[in-house]
């Protein structure tokens, strides 16, 4: 084992053996905002052999303040998430496997995406997403980190098929309380967060095992912790316990309203040919192009997002019927 790693295996509940066990092991992380950056930073350093980042947005200047792989530049060239972690990771470790992924995670896709994988890793910003990925770890039998951050508070627990209730048990209200778009984050409770998480995750690859099971919260700006240790499974639980899968068998939808930023994402194609609509758009909007996407300011309130896998983000809009009028204007029907 190189130097790389020497501090590490000096920590005796990993040693040289949990450190072979990690280079041997595979992450997916879907959602590369804050938790997700972060998370991936612990485990590339950790040596995990084999890591998936996956994520369906771009690097904004507001996510600066608390997304740790970004900078400046990410911003202004509107780098796909995955792909600009992924560019930074590799200069961290090369000796690790990393892929990026610029997609939307749906239903219809999500097997394709946590095949191979070790442990699934939740980084992203909304609980129809986290459902889906519970409904898979359930019904695949694979391991579940969860972790939530808003305002100064941490939230996080990790979830074994057939050993622990699932996130549906402990947490079935959704997306009803507050998000880091209506009051805000600190970036400390997204680091508290992602510690919580990438521990849980280290303990399990190294002994498939976890010195404590249960949802730890902290709040950063009090200092107040509670931990509150699972309970049996619910009995009406439909994920873990009458296995209907709620979220991997609920029909797919084409239009997702992202939370607090006045915009729209809408999907009714498979796919974009990126030249064909920056040329249609360029007469009539502000076009920017890269590899990944393009961006058309239409007006000083709409801006449309067009991405290569045929989503559609149409910034500046609240009402889906808004959107899928500009849609047809712009981009047809």
């Amino acid at each position: 084992m190189t130097t790389r790693y020497s501090r590490q295996t000096l920590f005796q509940p990993i040693g040289e053996e949990g450190q072979e066990r990690l280079a041997k092991a595979s992450v997916v992380i879907v959602g590369m905002g804050a938790l997700g950056t972060a998370t991936a930073t612990h485990f590339v350093r950790a040596g995990i052999g084999h890591v998936r980042l996956i994520d369906r947005d771009f690097v904004e200047w507001s996510n600066l303040q608390r997304q740790q792989l970004f900078d400046e530049e990410d911003a202004r060239q509107l780098a796909p998430k995955a792909e600009a972690a992924k560019n930074k990771l590799e200069k961290i470790n090369s000796t690790v496997t990393i892929e990026s992924i610029i997609t939307d995670v749906t239903a219809s896709n999500v097997m394709e995406h946590v095949d191979g994988m070790d442990v699934i890793v939740d980084g992203t910003d909304n609980f129809s997403t986290r459902f889906l990925l519970n409904d898979v770890s359930v019904k695949y039998n694979l391991p579940f980190a969860y972790g939530g951050a808003v305002s100064s508070r941490s939230l996080a627990g990790f979830f074994i098929p057939g050993k622990t209730p699932c996130l549906r048990c402990m947490i079935s209200g959704g997306d009803h309380g507050e998000t880091c778009d209506t009051v805000g984050v600190i970036s400390p409770a997204v680091a508290i967060t992602a510690a919580l998480q990438t521990t849980s995750v280290l303990q399990w690859l190294v002994h498939e095992e976890l010195e404590q099971e249960g949802l730890t919260s902290f709040d950063a700006w009090t200092g107040r912790y509670h931990h509150l240790p699972f309970t049996a499974p619910k009995a009406t639980c439909p994920t873990c316990q009458s296995h209907e899968y709620p979220s991997l068998n609920a029909r797919e939808k084409t239009e997702a309203v992202l939370c607090g930023r006045d915009a729209i994402q809408l999907q009714y194609k498979s796919s974009f040919q990126l030249e064909e609509v920056a040329e249609r758009l360029n007469p009539i909007a502000d076009v920017t192009t890269t590899p990944f996407l393009v961006r058309a300011k239409i007006s000083d309130q709409t801006t449309f997002v067009i991405f290569k896998d045929g989503r559609v983000l149409i910034q500046g809009v609240k009402e889906a019927s808004t959107a899928r009028s500009l849609y047809s204007r712009y981009l047809g029907n």
